[in-house]
């Protein structure tokens, strides 16, 4: 797994405990530890996405300009190995 699979791969599991702490939080909204935990892994998410998109380039469109998501190579133009 290179460098850039590990921060996607972090970025999804700090999305993960964040959303299943909001799901939570939607039942148990007095949860003051929860909540807490909910801020942690929302800071922690999008601290992971600037570090990403300074990286590698935006995760979302909405994440960028028009230009950067015509910049080449387009995704799928990669070459990598995975071995």
């Amino acid at each position: 797994m290179n460098e850039k699979q590990k921060l996607l791969r972090k970025i999804s599991i700090a999305q993960f405990a964040a959303w299943e702490l909001h799901l939570y939080l939607d039942t148990h909204p007095c949860d003051m530890s929860a909540n807490e935990m909910f801020r942690k892994y929302t800071d922690e998410t999008n601290m992971l996405k600037k570090e990403y998109e300074c990286k590698y380039g935006p995760l979302v469109v909405s994440a960028s300009n028009e230009a950067d998501w015509l910049k080449n190579p387009w995704p799928w133009e990669y070459m990598e190995c995975d071995c």
